[in-house]
């Protein structure tokens, strides 16, 4: 058994300006800023914990829109996503890259958010 859900809308960037996309996405969003980046390639768009969670990445591919999904069991759940259709197509950092029979690139991560254990679908037996 593990559990899983829809965590993080990630917005992918081409850029080396990460400043001037996160000032835009958190007016048009209504978020605030992240204080003091770790890494200058992602940037938080900080919104209340309930809410999904929004989070910048510098990429160097064209720009786009893709969705993290968050679990307690990232082979599980890696190995339940492939079952209906999707497919592995690299790994990074610990998570796992997939694509959905539509073309869409998602990413299977650890627990984002601090109430997923609350909130999380439980998945098999």
């Amino acid at each position: 058994m593990h559990k899983s859900r829809l965590g993080v809308l990630v917005i992918d960037c081409q850029t080396n300006d990460m400043g001037r996309h996160e000032t835009f996405w958190a007016g048009a969003l209504g978020r605030d800023k992240e204080a003091g980046s770790k890494d200058p390639k992602y940037r938080d768009l900080k919104g209340p914990d309930s809410e999904l969670r929004v989070l910048l990445q510098s990429v160097d591919h064209e720009p786009r829109v893709h969705l993290d999904v968050e679990t307690d069991n990232i082979p599980a759940e890696v190995e339940r996503l492939t079952e209906l259709g999707a497919q592995e197509v690299g790994s990074c950092k610990g998570w796992v890259v997939m694509q959905a029979p539509s073309g869409h690139r998602f990413c299977v991560v650890p627990p984002q958010r601090p109430d997923f254990e609350d909130n999380a679908n439980v998945w098999g037996d």
